[in-house]
């Protein structure tokens, strides 16, 4: 399975800078995180502040799932606070919303 996902940052060069930086030595607990998930290939893009999110996952994989183990992950709530600090929902996110997954609209 294929998602993307979207998510801004905030629009500063400062913490865009930083944010970028933090993704170039992800925290190993991180990378374990993800990888015990169900995420099998995962990439981040980046225009100015908006992010892109590609992830290639098994079968088995569920966003619920991930919730669930993230959730009992203090490592993984540590990164994401972090995280929090240089990211913002975009508009059209519910309270508590980060990563929105985007709809498919064209294949070639």
């Amino acid at each position: 399975m294929r998602y993307c996902l979207a998510l801004d940052l905030k629009d500063d060069p400062q913490l865009i800078a930083a944010y970028d930086e933090y993704h170039q030595s992800v925290w190993p607990e991180i990378i374990d995180s993800i990888k015990s998930s169900g995420i099998t290939h995962l990439e981040i893009y980046r225009v100015a502040n908006r992010l892109f999110m590609m992830m290639e996952t098994t079968a088995e994989f569920s966003f619920e799932q991930k919730a669930m183990m993230d959730a009992n992950n203090d490592i993984v709530q540590q990164w994401e606070k972090t995280m929090w600090e240089y990211q913002q929902a975009l508009p059209i996110a519910n309270p508590g919303e980060k990563w929105l997954l985007m709809q498919k609209i064209f294949t070639l």
